[in-house]
């Protein structure tokens, strides 16, 4: 029994040991590295997830907690990326991006050079006769047309040729008296001379008036001769008409030399000077180039429709170029005289009103680095603009897949075209120089604020990204303040003036609703009724800067809305109806309307992932620009109340 006792004992102790160390064995591997490190990755997941941020892609000031919908656009919300190690290293206000990502981009960058500025300046005009070789036959005595030797208008003459024959009895009279006198020729000279002068300033020769002396008898006919060799463009007698003294009776214009006349706009007048070659073509002979150069431009400028006209004289030997043809003329021209300017392409530029923006390309850098940006602007050269501040000679800029530069810095939270830099604390201006841009046409050296642009229209550039000059940022204090004292000092608009630019734009809002009912059939009918409101729009009520101003936004909204009425395709009509925005909402900020309030508004996507503005009569949003594919896609971005 006592053996049995100790068995157990033994028994008991040897489980108690080997549950201790299957505890102990337990312990260790519960609390592994890997299980430790499983827990640790878990925590931070739940962590991060907690945190994670979400954003649209197409309005990146949209920052949610959780997925879900853009309140803007209704588009699925995405994550937003956090910044990687790599980018971290680089400065805050650098975006910078992988070589996959700016080839995918096609981003194409250049080294800003120095260049001479040049334009080319595009002309509408006519022939004209030379003024100067135009001979007007009037005449001298009175008489009868015995014979007529021109038969038609447009028969060609030379000089001393016939044109006609004319019996005149005052002239048989002034005859008879110069021989009368010729006996007092030594007695009385002067009696003779004075019968001769009668004679001359009838139009006679010398050589005539001696024909009669020795003849000794009066001539009964005379004859009409060219004064030059031309075409005789004017014919105002007939065989048998009886003429009185003073009558016109012909006109001959030498067309062997001709002048085209073409209409300069105020603002092509600076680009234009005397001796400027100009290139210009005619419809009536396609493919035929001419050449001539500016003799003269006109110093007056027509009040009516704001236009000098400009004179280029050309050599017509064959007379292939006839008065008024219709004439194509291309002026290029450059302003800078021996000097050079900075110049860069307009595609590398981003406009946003009062700001323009470019994205420096940062040297010495492994992965592409780009850097916002805000410069000013000189004038304009065709296809470039001159920069006046904020970019140096040999620094390298992006022209091309600028937009989506500026989008990746939107993402990113960093300085974008959308989100300026702040001013500093000491109330200066942000980086980049202030944000203003200037434009001169004549004098390099002074300049005037540009309140909108007519060149918009670059591959890369967002048309919905032309924040026009009185759209502020919230930070620009400065610049909201000179717009404003600008804006008190504009002169008062004729009330008739805008009750007639209201009904103009009652009968747009018919095209905008047509446009949302995506009907180009309907959209090319009421362009053709806006088209018809404004030109019942009486210009004369305007005076001064305001009536340019009109007639330079004019222009473009006729242009586009022709564009819409001749195509019956959605799409080009979309894209004219969106320029048509841009200087339409010039017309309503400058003129204002009466008892209307109006939305101008905004969508991110329209035109191509480029962006477009509409106006609208109510605040909700119906995009003109999708219909009911994106139907309520866009932002009210500004609310005009009359």
């Amino acid at each position: 029994m006592k053996k049995i006792i100790e068995n157990i004992k033994r028994n008991y102790r040897l489980v108690i040991v080997v549950l201790v160390i299957g505890g102990l064995l337990g312990f260790l591997f519960g609390s592994s590295p890997s299980n430790s490190q499983n827990k640790t990755s878990s925590n931070q997941n739940n962590i991060e997830s907690e945190h994670q941020i979400w954003t649209c892609s197409m309005h990146p000031q949209i920052r949610m907690d959780k997925p879900g919908k853009c309140p803007i656009c209704g588009m699925d919300l995405i994550p937003l990326q956090e910044t990687s190690g790599s980018e971290a290293a680089v400065s805050p206000d650098e975006i910078q991006m992988t070589e996959e990502a700016v080839k995918i981009a096609d981003i194409q960058t250049i080294v800003v050079q120095k260049a001479y500025p040049e334009k080319e300046v595009y002309l509408l005009g006519k022939v004209k006769p030379d003024e100067r070789n135009i001979s007007e036959l009037t005449a001298r005595f009175g008489g009868r047309i015995e014979k007529l030797y021109v038969n038609f208008t447009g028969q060609n003459v030379s000089k001393g040729e016939k044109l006609a024959t004319i019996y005149s009895p005052a002239m048989v009279t002034a005859q008879k008296e110069l021989l009368e006198t010729q006996a007092y020729k030594q007695s009385n000279p002067d009696f003779y001379k004075a019968a001769r002068n009668k004679l001359k300033l009838w139009d006679l020769t010398d050589e005539q008036i001696d024909n009669i002396e020795q003849k000794g008898e009066a001539l009964s006919y005379f004859d009409i001769l060219s004064p030059i060799t031309g075409t005789v463009t004017m014919r105002n007698v007939s065989l048998g008409d009886y003429v009185k003294e003073g009558s016109a009776l012909f006109q001959v214009i030498d067309l062997s030399r001709i002048w085209v006349m073409f209409e300069a706009y105020e603002s092509d007048l600076p680009w234009i000077n005397s001796g400027d070659r100009v290139k210009f073509t005619v419809q009536s002979l396609p493919g035929r180039n001419f050449n001539g150069r500016v003799s003269f431009i006109d110093p007056l400028i027509d009040p009516k429709t704001r236009i000098a006209r400009v004179r280029v004289e050309v050599q017509n030997p064959v007379q292939i170029l006839k008065p008024e043809m219709f004439a194509n003329g291309i002026v290029t021209s450059t302003i800078a005289g021996d000097k050079k300017y900075l110049i860069i392409p307009r595609t590398s530029i981003l406009w946003t009103g009062k700001r323009a923006v470019v994205y420096v390309k940062v040297p010495y850098r492994d992965q592409p680095t780009f850097k916002y940006r805000q410069i000013v602007l000189g004038p304009s050269a065709g296809d470039f603009y001159v920069v006046k501040e904020g970019l140096s000679e040999g620094e390298e800029i992006a022209v091309n897949g600028v937009f989506k530069i500026d989008a990746a810095a939107q993402l990113a939270g960093k300085p974008s075209m959308m989100n300026p830099p702040f001013a500093n604390v000491s109330g200066g201006e942000p980086e980049g120089g202030r944000v203003s841009m200037e434009h001169n046409h004549a004098d390099m050296s002074s300049s005037h604020t540009i309140t909108e642009n007519d060149e918009h229209d670059s591959g890369e550039q967002s048309q919905g990204d032309q924040i026009h000059q009185n759209t502020m940022d919230s930070n620009d204090m400065t610049s909201r303040n000179d717009v404003m004292s600008k804006e008190s000092e504009k002169p008062e608009i004729d009330s008739k003036f805008k009750e007639q630019l209201t009904t103009v734009y009652e009968v747009y809002l018919s095209m905008k609703n047509a446009f949302v009912e995506s009907d180009p059939h309907k959209v090319a009918q009421i362009a053709e009724k806006v088209s018809s409101a404004l030109n019942e729009v009486d210009m004369e009520l305007l005076k001064g800067q305001t009536h340019m101003d009109w007639m330079n936004q004019l222009k473009k909204l006729k242009e586009n809305l022709g564009k819409m009425e001749q195509s019956h395709d959605i799409k080009i009509q979309r894209e004219a109806f969106a320029a048509f925005n841009l200087a339409f909402y010039r017309v309503v900020k400058d003129f204002g309307l009466e008892g209307i309030t109006a939305y101008y508004q905004y969508c991110p996507m329209a035109i191509g992932m480029k962006g477009a503005y509409w106006f609208s009569e109510i605040k909700e949003i119906n995009n003109p620009y999708f219909g009911d594919a994106m139907l309520h896609c866009g932002e009210t971005r500004e609310t005009f109340e009359y």
